[in-house]
Order: structure tokens, then C-alpha cells, then sequence
């Protein structure tokens, strides 16, 4: 097994790490980087706003990488007063470690469908909610808040940038070096994954890999774009892959 690792960094290269140690054979080709979020200089504001018991979800890791430093240069620290929610436990381990506060979490999967049946989240009518995100993606966190009787919000924390390669360089590159797993992690970088190849890469070689993914939802868009072999990780954080991975 021969392991290309597509997730961004730091992530990415913290996996490979891993793998190599455990004797694996794995490279990192990140897709996408981070930079500043429109809203970023905004969020002290957005904090101060909101009232005692008012809501703030943080939908990645990326989020506290931005945030954090951000509040911090405005001699700021994160509302002890409000209820904070996250995508998964990655991400409430990160917001807990730099501010020592309780992060509520699904247990079962880091997605939007899983955060919204939290029991805390049930009864929101009249709260205010600030949704900590990248550039804007799925709305299904913000529409179900809002039929339930809370007021939303965004902060755009950061974005998110596609790198930019010579696909047929890649398609040699990958091919020589026997790839035959890929690690995905979101439908964005799935996408551009298929699109980076000529045709006759991912006919003979790109089609044929194994796909390990971190959602039911991302494995059956990777079997419309024609993935066979496909394995769905029980989370999105480095150690769900691994497990994935074994």
C-alpha cells in the first residue's frame, strides 16, 4: 500500500509522518492552502455582540488557527458566557487547549446532520448564533438554527485556496512512485482531485486507487466520478484516517 495523503497542511504532513512510522510507504500533494478570512478582523465585534447563553460553532480546525491568534492581537480572550459548539472532537480539542473552555461535540460523525441533533441544540428559540466557518459551504448548520427560532450569524475566519499543479507532471510523478491509496477530505478537494489529471491518467491509474474518505456523503460522490474501491473513515481527524488506513 502506497499512500498519497491530499489534505491540507500542517494535517497532511502530520499523517504521513505517521504512516512512515508505522513502515507505510506515504507522500503529501495538499490541494488546498488557508489564508485570512474576509470577517476575520470583524470577530472581536461578533463576540462582544452576543449575550450571556448565546451560541458560537467553530466548524474546523482552521477556525481556532485563525481566531485565536486574532483575538489574542486585539488583547482579547474567547466569552467565558457563552455555549460553544463543534464539528467533531479535533475541533473542541483545539478550542478547549487555547482557551480551557467546555466545547460541546457529536461523538458519532464531524458533520452538520450530527451537530444539529445534539440535545442542547433542540431548544435555541430567541439565541443569538455566530457561525465560525471557511469560505461559505454547506447551510444546512445555519437553516436548521434558523427554523428553529435562533437568530444567525457568519464570521469568514479564513479561506480556502486551491494550489495549483501541472497535472500530467503529477500523473507521472504519482504513477512511478505506485500510488494506489488516496486520502480525501472534502467534496472541494475530491473535485479537483479528478479534474487535476489528463483523461488517460485516471483512466489507467487515478480511478483504479483505493479512496478513503471521510463521509458517506463524499463516497458517493466519489463512486459518480467512477471510484470503485472506496472506504469511509469513522471521523475526519488524523486518527480516524489511520484507523481508515490499518
Amino acid at each position: 500500500m502506497t499512500i498519497l495523503v491530499t489534505r491540507p497542511e500542517p494535517a497532511a504532513s502530520e499523517l504521513v509522518s505517521r504512516l512512515r512510522t508505522q513502515g507505510k510507504l506515504a507522500w503529501t500533494l495538499p490541494l488546498i492552502e488557508f489564508t485570512p478570512g474576509r470577517d476575520l478582523q470583524q470577530l472581536p465585534q461578533k463576540l462582544a455582540a452576543l449575550r450571556p447563553g448565546d451560541l458560537v460553532f467553530l466548524l474546523s480546525q482552521q477556525v481556532v488557527l485563525f481566531a485565536h491568534p486574532a483575538l489574542q492581537q486585539s488583547a482579547l480572550s474567547w466569552p467565558e458566557t457563552l455555549d460553544y459548539y463543534a464539528i467533531g472532537r479535533s475541533t473542541a480539542l483545539a478550542l478547549h487547549t487555547v482557551s480551557h473552555l467546555k466545547v460541546d461535540y457529536p461523538h458519532a460523525r464531524e458533520t452538520s446532520e450530527e451537530l444539529v441533533r445534539l440535545n442542547r441544540l433542540q431548544q435555541v428559540n430567541g439565541k443569538r448564533a455566530l457561525i465560525l466557518r471557511g469560505s461559505p459551504g454547506r447551510e444546512l448548520l445555519a437553516e436548521t438554527l434558523l427554523e428553529r427560532g435562533a437568530e444567525v450569524e457568519y464570521c469568514e475566519c479564513y479561506q480556502r485556496c486551491e494550489k495549483h499543479y501541472e497535472g500530467a507532471i503529477e500523473g507521472r510523478r504519482w504513477r512511478d512512485r505506485g500510488i494506489t491509496t488516496l486520502v480525501v477530505t472534502s467534496g472541494e478537494m475530491l473535485q479537483q482531485l479528478f479534474a487535476l489529471f489528463p483523461p488517460i491518467d485516471r483512466r489507467e491509474w487515478l480511478l483504479h486507487c483505493r479512496l478513503v474518505v471521510v463521509s458517506e456523503r463524499l463516497a458517493t460522490q466519489a463512486a459518480e466520478l467512477g471510484w470503485q474501491d472506496i472506504d469511509v473513515a469513522d471521523g475526519a481527524d488524523n486518527d480516524a484516517l489511520l484507523r481508515a488506513l490499518r
